[in-house]
């Protein structure tokens, strides 16, 4: 195999990487807000919220992501909604990533000892204030590792961006195969470079992880 190619177009490939970080980042921080939110609405008392928050969360988690990123990108044209790739792809990773971290955010907070929540209702706080000050805080711990698993999914998941044209990785391996003609070593260079981004933030996770388990 010939790899000469990355004296010319490793630059490129960093590039690349780069813009699939930002899509990733923006896409779980995002995805996380917007968890946060339907899993509350989940657990909530209010059957309408509960209803509206089960129906989002099986839509997208039963429909390919890749059908979602041509929905937004180019089927709200007809309502005259004309967003930019990287717009479309971070709103694609967003609705996406939310609907999976509700189900953990859900998960985390159901996991929380009941007396958590009495003993806190006791000292006068409102059901509000005791899942912001105390259920919460104790659930994000817990659900850290699962936090960690899905930005490493986002991260491979970005890749299916590539269909709308925003220059990410898997993007400009295409691109490279193209302007070069080589068929393998292009992918095996994003590959290697995705490799590097899931493992370092895998073991950034676990670091995370033991400081709070220690904490």
């Amino acid at each position: 195999m010939d790899f000469a190619f990355l004296d010319k177009y490793w630059l490129t490939f960093l590039k690349g990487a780069w813009h699939t970080l930002e899509l990733s980042f923006f896409g779980v921080l995002l995805g996380t807000v917007l968890g946060v939110v339907f899993a509350l609405m989940r657990i909530s008392r209010l059957w309408p919220l509960k209803f509206a928050a089960s129906v989002y969360i099986e839509i997208i988690r039963g429909t390919p992501m890749l059908v979602q990123v041509f929905i937004i990108h180019y089927g709200l044209t007809s309502f005259g909604i004309n967003l930019t790739a990287f717009m479309s792809g971070v709103i694609a990773l967003t609705i996406n990533s939310a609907a999976y971290m509700a189900e953990v955010f859900r998960a985390g907070i159901e996991a929380i000892d009941k007396g958590q929540m009495e003993a806190a209702r006791s000292l006068g706080m409102t059901r509000g204030m005791a899942l912001r000050h105390i259920v919460l805080p104790q659930a994000f711990r817990n659900m850290l590792p699962a936090i960690g698993n899905e930005f490493i999914i986002i991260i491979k998941d970005s890749s299916l961006i590539s269909v709308v044209g925003i220059s990410e990785l898997m993007y400009t391996a295409r691109t490279v195969q193209g302007s070069t003609y080589l068929p393998m070593e292009p992918l095996l260079a994003a590959a290697a470079l995705y490799f590097v981004m899931t493992f370092t933030l895998s073991r950034l996770m676990l670091w995370l992880e033991g400081r709070l388990r220690h904490s």
